[in-house]
């Protein structure tokens, strides 16, 4: 009881002695820098108004950093603005703008580095190299920042927020546009990222390798030069995204590069070059997804096994699955094809002919690309229907035996 007593009166001082120090650019404390040198641990700072140009800032304690009509740090071109070393820092309603490139150091905006429990919340970013930057980061929030960059090159542009080594983060309802990669994660584990909408990226709406046990959940990727990229990772939960208009000669809605024991449901593929592109992808549970309007819905290589699509819409794609293989190691079973011109007898909503969703034009597509300029001929059409009745080149086990009749709501 005294160990408690003496624990709750020690909290109850450290609480009666933080304090609110006021930056202001007229005020007695007119600069970040100064006001962190004065500072406790457990104080708030609160930013007025106005445009400081300090150079790279440290915070070094575990503070609460508020802006007052989004005072703006500039960058100035040429440095990184913001390093949170500290446990327990809060940074909020602050802009900051124009972080130098560099090739060397990811100047970030604000970098959390060897932290914990930090939350970077309701502030905007522009024109910057790298916006957010974790490294050896834990338990940390990145929540509604508006993150938008004017890049046009790949090597002179960072990502909208960045993961490194870190585990436990919370990335949620977040505006990222412009960015090279809108989110990249990096040997990161146990990341959450919901809500979030990432578009116009130069490379990846979204980006993670080697990162295991992360739901990405209720997200937007558009119009990005690719959609999602997973790479080398395990135990990947993908669900109520949206994969729109990401559309260009190498481009996807969702790359699955090496990946296994995952599971991608509810989400919509939706105009892409590409919807889902699976290289090297194993035991992953692809269901109840609707893939529309896509020019090939699934591709998927001879390198992956053990997948299975079930429940998945598949409407008014060019191709609906292609391959590079005449042998096949995973399962379609129970999706509704708008293709599929079978008909049901026993009324129990399930097509009394297989469907065969690999076209042989596909794989011809797929050996030689220049191609598909005969796509409308004529010619193509017969070839197609003669390759369903005695298929002789496209793999003869790629079929869906119980097509659903319609589509799933």
């Amino acid at each position: 009881m005294k160990i408690l007593f003496y624990f709750l009166m020690f909290s109850i001082s450290l609480t009666a002695s933080s304090r609110d120090l006021i930056v202001d650019p007229d005020g007695e404390i007119s600069t970040l820098t100064e006001a962190i040198k004065m500072a406790s641990d457990g104080d708030r700072i609160i930013i007025k108004p106005g445009i400081y140009r300090e150079g790279p800032i440290v915070i070094d304690k575990s503070l609460e950093i508020i802006g007052e009509g989004y005072p703006e740090f500039d960058g100035e071109e040429k440095y990184e603005v913001i390093k949170v070393t500290a446990d327990n820092v809060t940074i909020r309603g602050i802009k900051v703008t124009n972080v130098g490139i560099a090739f060397i150091h990811d100047n970030a905006g604000i970098r959390v580095e060897d932290a914990r429990g930090c939350v970077i919340t309701d502030n905007i970013f522009v024109n910057n190299f790298f916006a957010i930057l974790l490294a050896r980061a834990a338990d940390c929030k990145i929540m509604n920042n508006d993150i938008r960059a004017f890049g046009e090159l790949e090597s002179y542009a960072g990502n909208g927020i960045h993961l490194w080594n870190s585990q436990d983060i919370t990335i949620e309802d977040n505006y990222i546009d412009g960015h090279r990669d809108g989110i990249y994660l990096e040997f990161s584990k146990n990341a959450t990222i919901t809500g979030n909408t990432s578009v116009n990226s130069l490379r990846y709406g979204l980006h993670f390798m080697f990162s295991n046990d992360c739901v990405y959940r209720r997200n937007t990727f558009r119009n990005n030069s690719a959609g999602v990229a997973v790479m080398y990772t395990q135990r990947v939960v993908m669900t109520e995204n949206v994969m729109e208009y990401n559309w260009g000669p190498a481009s996807f809605g969702l790359l699955l590069k090496d990946i296994r024991d995952s599971h991608i449901h509810n989400n919509i593929f939706y105009k892409n070059t590409l919807g889902i592109y699976a290289d090297g992808s194993h035991n992953t549970k692809i269901e109840n997804n609707e893939f529309i309007e896509n020019g090939w819905a699934i591709r998927i290589w001879a390198s992956c096994s053990g997948n299975v699509f079930t429940r998945n819409n598949f409407i008014n794609n060019t191709f609906d699955v292609a391959t590079n293989s005449t042998r096949h190691f995973n399962t379609f079973i129970e999706n509704y094809w708008s293709n599929y011109d079978g008909y049901d007898l026993t009324g129990d909503g399930i097509g009394d002919v297989p469907y065969r969703p690999v076209r042989l034009f596909s794989y011809i597509v797929e050996k030689y690309p220049t191609a598909l300029i005969l796509l409308r001929s004529p010619l193509i059409l017969v070839l197609d229907v003669a390759e369903r009745i005695i298929p002789t080149l496209t793999p003869e086990t790629l079929v869906d035996e119980r097509p659903l009749m319609r589509r799933i709501q």
